[in-house]
């Protein structure tokens, strides 16, 4: 969610994390976003974060950075146990994987 010349600030995130004052619980980043025009899907977004309480903006932005990449690479993690390492995400599936099953990402 970028900011560009037509997108509606309302779909971006980073508008909705400068409306309110740190600390904040979670529910009340998702209600001052509710409350300031936020689309449901960035109101789920912030529902969801991990954290019940957010110290500062930027804690907000790292959960939420790492929950696009869990969501970017399939969180593979849970799914067969080998640990990632952002470095080497295409190198460990085909490397790592069982004998006779070579997967490419």
């Amino acid at each position: 969610m970028a900011y560009g010349q037509a997108e509606n600030p309302a779909l971006s995130i980073p508008t909705h994390l400068d409306a309110v004052e740190y600390p904040v619980w979670r529910e009340q980043l998702a209600k001052a976003a509710a409350d300031n025009g936020a689309s449901i899907d960035v109101i789920n977004v912030l529902k969801c974060l991990p954290r019940s309480q957010y110290e500062s903006k930027e804690q907000v932005q790292r959960d939420l950075a790492e929950a696009a990449r869990r969501f970017a690479t399939g969180n593979h993690d849970e799914d067969d146990g080998v640990a990632r390492d952002r470095r080497n995400i295409g190198r460990d599936l085909v490397e790592n994987a069982p004998p006779g099953n070579s997967r490419h990402p």
